[in-house]
């Protein structure tokens, strides 16, 4: 009896992210997410050379996948395998030191994510999150800004790419930033220790930024037309002019301060002058007026200059502020540099907020579809909350550089699974909530909801979570085939277990034995 009572309160708590289960599982249902787990994994079989290697990589899967509190490697493999001798060592030397390619595995993803979710319209989000330690011996660690405390902490900071289409959003890739003091004298013995690369630069966060999507647009696997990203990112000029040169069309959020001209002015070019030594460089005409900052050009937009646009889906209903949107041309080294669009984006508060916006979209571009984008700031939030939540993004304890991008690697494609089963269920936004208005529609400034008609530009709404997953066998509605089976879809292969045992269950908490099932006979 008390057996069934302890199993019982386990079954009911909640999974790592907090949330309140708000899926109904019959244990059909859980049989086929494991076939469609073992199918998914397969995928990915060529980037390990070794059957140990695949056999590992599973494990750690199933582990991020589980309902446990803490997934670090120790309470993974003693719930997926029990005392096995030597699995918490061999899984450990798997993510610290396990000789396979995390480029190779992260390419091979990426073909994937480009299948699923893969759109014309694409968006790549950039954005950076910390990770709190509380040593010195994790690679790249430092005192630095962690936006997971809000505050300067000795933690480590990753950059992240972040894809979102009308279909869905998902990782895309990362990079481990080094703090600069890493590359003093002093830090050589934590270097080697920490099995950091040799020749590896010192690369600032723009920078690493910008490889990123440099190597998005070299393999083409992922096609997407927007690049976005906070103003931490937005004040480099480096970063934007080199998306520019990508043919990529940008939109960042940049300070206050930012200047430009309303018109560009002119230029006088070297040679020589009416007085004194000829002129060796560019500069300003001397009667060119000065650059403006945006918050006083905004300051001067009379009223009829801004409209009102519905930008975001949110959770508690839409999202609505005014924009106003000004041709304007930048600064660089002094001079004018590309003409490009601001956006300023003006809250609805007693006291408005002011948010700034550079985009180097054409001039043809329709100012709805900016607004839509600037409101594309919650796919990345949302991705590393539930990673960090639900999969064990930030629970690792591995110190080395490789084990770093090894444990993220993992966690993109534990991540990735779970939308891919929201996706093939069509549990969305619109089965939760009812139908809403399409992001991007505009709205008359006297009458909110009035829309374009020929908007034809959707993004998924941002009420859309991982925990909306629709697993009931019972349902009447007709599932679509899943890219894992050319034969059976997860509807059918529920269908055909029992219906009568069905109990309430999030999908982060898929029941370790029925995952590790296939596991074990695939060693």
């Amino acid at each position: 009896m008390s057996k069934k009572r302890n199993s019982s309160r386990r079954s009911n708590k909640r999974p790592a992210s907090g949330r309140k289960p708000s899926s109904r599982l019959a244990l059909g249902d859980i049989d086929a997410i494991s076939d469609e787990l073992k199918a998914y994994h397969r995928l990915f079989h060529t980037v390990f050379q070794r059957r140990e290697q695949r056999y590992w990589s599973l494990v750690y899967l199933c582990g991020q996948l589980s309902d446990l509190e803490r997934k670090t490697i120790e309470p993974m493999v003693l719930a997926l395998l029990g005392p096995e001798p030597n699995a918490v060592r061999a899984v450990e030397h798997f993510i610290s030191q396990g000789q396979w390619k995390t480029p190779a595995l992260i390419s091979r993803y990426q073909e994937v994510v480009g299948e699923w979710l893969g759109d014309p319209q694409g968006v790549v989000i950039i954005d950076g999150s910390g990770f709190p330690k509380q040593g010195h011996d994790s690679a790249g660690v430092a005192h630095q800004y962690c936006g997971a405390l809000g505050k300067l902490a000795n933690c480590q900071e990753g950059v992240f790419a972040v894809y979102v289409s009308p279909s869905g959003y998902a990782f895309l890739d990362m990079r481990l930033y080094v703090h600069e003091d890493w590359f003093d004298e002093a830090y050589r013995e934590r270097w080697k220790k920490c099995g950091l690369p040799a020749d590896l630069p010192f690369r600032t966060e723009p920078e690493l930024a910008l490889d990123m999507v440099r190597e998005l647009v070299t393999r083409g696997c992922v096609p997407f037309k927007w690049v976005t990203f906070d103003e931490h990112l937005g004040e480099s000029p480096s970063l934007l002019d080199g998306i520019d040169v990508l043919g990529k069309w940008y939109l960042a959020e940049v300070p206050c301060n930012t200047r430009g001209w309303l018109r560009t002015p002119h230029i006088e070019l070297p040679g020589p002058g009416l007085l004194g030594r000829p002129r060796t460089r560019p500069r300003l005409a001397k009667y060119a007026p000065r650059a403006r900052e945006l918050r006083d050009i905004a300051a001067s937009l009379p009223q009829s200059a801004w409209t009102r646009y519905t930008f975001k889906e949110g959770s508690k209903g839409s999202m609505i502020a005014d924009f106003a949107f000004l041709r304007v041309t930048t600064v660089r080294d002094k001079l004018p540099g590309p003409r490009v669009w601001a956006v300023f984006r003006r809250s609805l508060d007693p006291q408005p907020e002011l948010k700034f916006y550079v985009s180097n979209a054409p001039r043809t571009c329709a100012p709805y579809e900016l607004a839509q984008v600037c409101g594309l700031r919650w796919p990345v939030e949302t991705t590393l909350k539930e990673g960090k939540g639900e999969v064990g993004m930030d629970h690792y304890e591995t110190r080395t550089w490789l084990g770093w991008h090894h444990h993220m690697a993992q966690t993109f494609l534990a991540h990735l699974f779970l939308m891919r089963l929201r996706l093939v269920l069509k549990k969305n936004a619109r089965a939760n909530h009812g139908p809403s208005t399409p992001v991007g529609r505009a709205c008359h400034p006297r009458r909110v909801g009035t829309s374009i008609r020929h908007s034809r530009h959707h993004c998924l709404p941002s009420t859309t979570k991982l925990c909306g997953l629709s697993l009931s066998s019972q349902t009447n509605t007709t599932s679509p085939q899943t890219a894992f089976s050319d034969s059976e879809t997860l509807k059918s292969r529920s269908n055909a277990k029992s219906r009568s045992n069905t109990r309430s269950l999030p999908e982060s908490r898929l029941p370790s034995r029925k995952l590790m099932a296939f596991g074990k006979v695939e060693r």
